[in-house]
């Protein structure tokens, strides 16, 4: 064979040579992947509902005068501070008023000077002997009623004032618009809405809870998914819990207000779901860390491991016990070794890591 029938036979071996030197350092480098053993553990077990986030201080402004909405100065989502101006009506009538009630003071004020001075000549006259005691009578009569006639006009003086105040719409507390319920021109008239104000701590989480399990339960029993201070979901206890003593007559449920406390409220917004666990007392169950859990569409698996690396398993899980695991129903048993890292466990070649002694 000449030597140009060897040159591509000798590419070919190259190729196969260099193609095994390739696996062998590919396993060499062979990824290995932390494992953790299912074990049954001592969990709490009872039902979970979903709940909804409500804030505890929350208002309705609504409009106490008769008028034209002149100017709506928030927008939902706005932030506002107590007494800031919400909404301004048409005071021009209630400025009429206030000038009116001014006029009026002004002459049940003369008309008292007058009474005054009447009052003081009747009594000279009287030490004099001019007048008969029931000129004097009719004297401190008119001054009396003069008085009254003054404090009359000063009360409807400050009431005209009080109307006036009523066109300029204020915020009773510092929270934020959850919605506006009126638009420039519209009539406003006394218990109409306006503006729907929230304050943003403290929240809680209101749930409704069948009647037919109320029985037996104890506010100790409850707990919330919340954010945690990293961000991640976690079972809390609320701050305090209020049942309200009435049922529903249509749905048959109880109200119960769950407090939450301030750190996880601060990551939370009035109208979120959440979930709510009432506990029953502990049940051992099969637990895995959540983190070995891998969803891909409707599949719901983790990598088991095997003898020449690792499986890919279907599982279906129960209840997610926050840190110490998700509740596993079938697809494994006890002393199994799960991959705590499902992605890396799904290489080509990856081997369960040593475990530590």
């Amino acid at each position: 064979m000449n030597q140009w029938a060897w040159k591509p036979l000798a590419a070919v071996a190259a190729v196969l040579l260099a193609g095994g030197a390739g696996a062998g350092a590919w396993a060499q480098a062979a990824v290995e992947v932390p494992t953790a053993a299912v074990a049954m553990q001592s969990v709490g077990h009872g039902f979970e509902l979903d709940g909804v986030v409500q804030p505890v201080k929350q208002s309705t402004v609504s409009a106490q005068t008769m008028g034209r909405v002149v100017a709506l100065a928030v927008k939902a989502g706005d932030r506002v501070r107590a007494g800031q101006v919400l909404a301004s009506i048409d005071d021009r009538e209630a400025a009429t008023g206030v000038q009116r009630s001014q006029a009026q003071v002004a002459q049940a004020e003369a008309e008292l000077r007058n009474a005054q001075l009447q009052y003081d000549r009747t009594v000279n006259l009287q030490k004099q002997g001019f007048v008969s005691p029931a000129a004097m009578d009719t004297a401190e009569a008119q001054l009396k009623a003069a008085k009254a006639g003054r404090d009359q006009a000063l009360a409807v003086e400050r009431q005209s004032g009080l109307a006036q105040g009523y066109a300029r719409v204020t915020a009773p507390f510092e929270g934020w618009v959850l919605q506006t319920l009126a638009e420039a021109g519209d009539l406003a008239a006394p218990g109409k809405p306006l503006v729907t104000l929230y304050a943003p701590l403290p929240l809680r989480v209101v749930v409704q809870l069948p009647v037919s399990r109320v029985a037996g339960l104890k506010a100790q029993s409850v707990e919330l998914q919340l954010p945690n201070a990293g961000g991640a979901m976690d079972w809390m206890r609320p701050k305090a819990v209020t049942a309200i003593p009435s049922a529903d007559m249509v749905s048959q449920t109880v109200e119960w207000r769950l407090d939450v406390p301030d750190a996880a409220a601060r990551q939370l917004l009035p109208g979120q779901p959440v979930r709510v666990r009432f506990a029953a007392g502990q049940a051992q169950r099969l637990i895995i860390p959540a983190a070995s859990v891998l969803h891909r569409g409707e599949l719901t698996a983790v990598y088991t491991a095997a003898d020449q690396g690792f499986a890919l398993r279907a599982v279906s899980l129960g209840a997610d016990h926050g840190s110490q695991g998700v509740e596993v129903l079938a697809g494994l048993k006890a002393q199994d070794r799960v991959a705590l890292d499902p992605i890396k466990a799904g290489l080509a070649g990856a081997k369960p890591a040593a475990a530590k002694q």
